[in-house]
């Protein structure tokens, strides 16, 4: 039975010897840590694995048969999403299960430490590349209803590739910073996973990283719900000059129900899984604090919040590809048959095809 929780700098003790680590980037003194459990890893990465790859399936497939090279770099930048949330799990849930089999002791896997920075590295790349991707991927939508001539004439597939290429070298660049002795980092309770240590001023480049990381963070979602609601905003004009009874318009309303839907589910999933971690870089980079030890930061509130920041990984393919191809068109149905005659239904029913992608025919 472990010792009741106590205050102070022997609390801290207490729950180094108790797992074994000479330092938490996230346990302080006045930290109420509860109980953990490798279930959770386990089950986010088989669902995060079950969801990406089905995704890239559904990508791999719709883009070997287009023929259309505009469409092209969207399922290529969905692709990429979907791959670089599925690698980012299979490098980092294993690690994290190993400690937990090993009694949360990371010694027993990593006596070097190096371990520690690659999942550090991992972490920070994988992170920003989901968050620049999704801002891509916004501008690309944006670019599509606002200037579709624009759009037509100069994005191309090479344009796609060069995109991504760019973003995954900067961010690749800015994740090994700490290798090359700017920032660190350090290990997180209940150690099993490490990221960049918060509010530790000791380290050289420690605060301009990790706050660095929280403005581009927030930065890229800032963009990208600038840019989604500039997209619900051209829809809803161009939906509405082309209202009428026609099938034509019924179909551009459907179009627009959908993704207006889909971009409001994206940007939900973004503020919901990124916000409390990247507001906790700031407030805690930015509180003044001199030592990890002294960084008011609740343990639970952290794991939660890089938790819910890894939960992105999962519901990225969903919100993006595969929530759209199984619940959103039902629901878009239902909807029509409460509102709509049998006949409607049928004419849109017939409408709603595999192939009837909203980003094409927007684009």
């Amino acid at each position: 039975v472990p010792p009741p929780a106590r205050r102070g700098p022997d609390a801290l003790f207490t729950l180094r010897s108790q797992f074994g680590l000479e330092e938490f980037g996230a346990v302080t003194k006045n930290s109420s840590c509860g109980f953990v459990s490798v279930g959770f890893p386990i089950t986010m990465m088989i669902t995060g694995m079950v969801g990406n790859s089905l995704a890239l399936i559904l990508v791999y497939i719709s883009y070997k048969k287009k023929e259309n090279k505009r469409k092209k770099s969207f399922l290529l930048c969905i692709g990429s999403l979907a791959f670089i949330d599925l690698f980012g799990q299979l490098l980092t849930s294993p690690i994290v299960i190993s400690v937990y089999r090993a009694g949360l002791k990371w010694e027993r896997i990593d006596s070097s430490g190096k371990l520690c920075s690659f999942f550090g590295v991992c972490m920070t790349t994988f992170g920003l590349c989901a968050l620049f991707l999704a801002s891509a991927m916004a501008i690309e939508r944006a670019l599509a209803i606002t200037n579709p001539h624009w759009y037509s004439n100069h994005m191309k597939t090479r344009v796609a590739k060069q995109t991504l290429a760019i973003i995954l070298c900067l961010v690749l660049f800015f994740a090994l910073l700490p290798i090359a002795g700017v920032g660190k980092y350090t290990r997180q309770w209940p150690g099993t996973w490490c990221f960049i240590s918060i509010g530790d001023r000791e380290v050289p480049g420690n605060l301009f990283f990790a706050i660095t990381f929280a403005v581009l963070g927030i930065s890229s979602l800032l963009v990208t719900l600038s840019c989604n609601v500039v997209t619900i905003r051209g829809l809803i004009i161009r939906c509405k000059t082309k209202s009428g009874t026609s099938q034509s318009s019924k179909h551009w309303e459907r179009l627009t129900t959908e993704t207006v839907i889909q971009l409001l589910g994206i940007m939900c999933v973004l503020l919901i899984c990124w916000s409390p971690l990247l507001v906790c870089f700031i407030s805690n980079s930015a509180s003044g604090h001199t030592s990890s030890q002294d960084v008011p930061l609740d343990c639970n509130f952290f794991l939660t919040a890089i938790r819910l920041a890894s939960l992105n990984q999962i519901l990225d393919p969903w919100v993006y590809l595969l929530f759209r191809e199984i619940l959103l068109r039902k629901f878009c149905l239902v909807a029509n048959a409460v509102s709509n005659s049998c006949g409607s239904i049928t004419t849109i029913t017939s409408s709603l095809g595999p192939q009837n992608r909203t980003w094409e025919t927007l684009s």
